[in-house]
């Protein structure tokens, strides 16, 4: 028992004799051992984009960074196999359900390799972010096309349109509510002698929002050779089978033809050229009669005024009565 006791005060003895020295030692070792761990230790640099997480109702529409810079921190021989889809930067507002200005911190979400990688440091800058949301609304606006230039000389643009001729857009709704309609990129008419078809982009005044469907259009125009057109003043209007006992003022019409130039500058419109039909009239009175027209040779009428005729038959010397 005795030997006993001797042999623990002696380890004791030893174990307690210079021990500043050994406590020295042992905390050089641990410096030296975190110095080497340190040393073997890497820092990679990505630009990852930045995710925003909100609420389907609200929209950011601020100017906020899409990109931020991450550094992860480990071991050479891991970090390597990190790529920017293995680590990804969001900010979180899926809480917040009203308008306003809302300061978010960035965080890391690790996903892929950057799960294994142990040891792994990750930061990122900037820290926080700040943002504003409004409300998101979508709407239907009509679709202009926007044209410039003219047709080449002697032709014309008879028509166009447009498919589609309106779309549906979505985005803040301090900018879509006031926004009324859209419109192409510029369709060049300029020069053109012929009819033509083309795809134009439909352009989008705010990055802010964005147009729901197609994001081209289809724009057909019709394009002819101008044809000369002539307008005809005071025609008489001749009124056939009128019953000799009675009488009505017929007055004077008008009338615009197209056709070729020699043709129209010499015509004149011949007796009857316009005329009605009072063949079925067997008294006096109101009565409202077709016009007709006799076609002119190589020429076309575009219209022809009045188009019915409002007629008051009178018997013959009775002064109206």
């Amino acid at each position: 028992m005795r030997e006993t006791q001797q042999s623990a005060r002696k380890l004791l003895s030893g174990v307690v004799e210079k021990w500043p020295a050994k406590v020295l030692s042992v905390a050089a070792a641990l410096l030296i051992f975190v110095f080497h761990r340190m040393s073997t230790l890497e820092t990679r640099f990505f630009s990852i984009p930045l995710r925003v997480e909100i609420s389907a109702d609200f929209i950011p529409v601020n100017s906020y960074p899409r990109l931020v810079r991450v550094s992860v921190r480990g071991d050479a021989g891991s970090i390597y196999t990190i790529v920017e889809d293995d680590i990804e930067a969001y900010i979180d507002l899926a809480k917040h359900s009203a308008e306003g200005w809302y300061l978010s911190p960035v965080q890391i979400r690790k996903k892929g390799t950057a799960l294994e990688v142990e040891p792994l440091e990750i930061s990122v800058e900037p820290l926080e972010i700040s943002v504003q949301l409004d409300q998101k609304i979508r709407k239907v606006v009509p679709l202009n096309a926007n044209t410039r230039g003219n047709a080449a000389p002697g032709f014309e643009l008879v028509s166009q349109s447009l498919t589609p001729h309106q779309v549906a857009i979505e985005g803040p709704l301090s900018t879509v509510d006031s926004l009324s309609e859209l419109s192409t990129e510029v369709i060049d008419l300029e020069g053109r002698n012929e009819s033509f078809t083309v795809t134009a982009h439909i352009v989008n005044p705010d990055p802010l929002i964005v147009i729901r469907g197609a994001v081209t259009a289809e724009f057909a125009a019709l394009i002819r050779p101008v044809i000369p057109a002539r307008n005809i003043d005071g025609i008489p209007i001749t009124l056939n089978g009128l019953d000799p006992r009675f009488e009505a003022d017929s007055g004077t019409g008008s009338v615009r033809l197209e056709g070729p130039r020699a043709l129209l500058d010499t015509f004149a419109p011949p007796p009857g050229f316009l005329s009605v039909d009072c063949s079925s009239l067997n008294g006096p009175g109101t009565y409202h009669l077709p016009v007709l027209m006799e076609p002119p040779d190589g020429l076309r009428a575009l219209r022809r005024e009045p188009e019915e005729l409002v007629l008051t038959v009178t018997l013959k010397g009775n002064g109206g009565d």
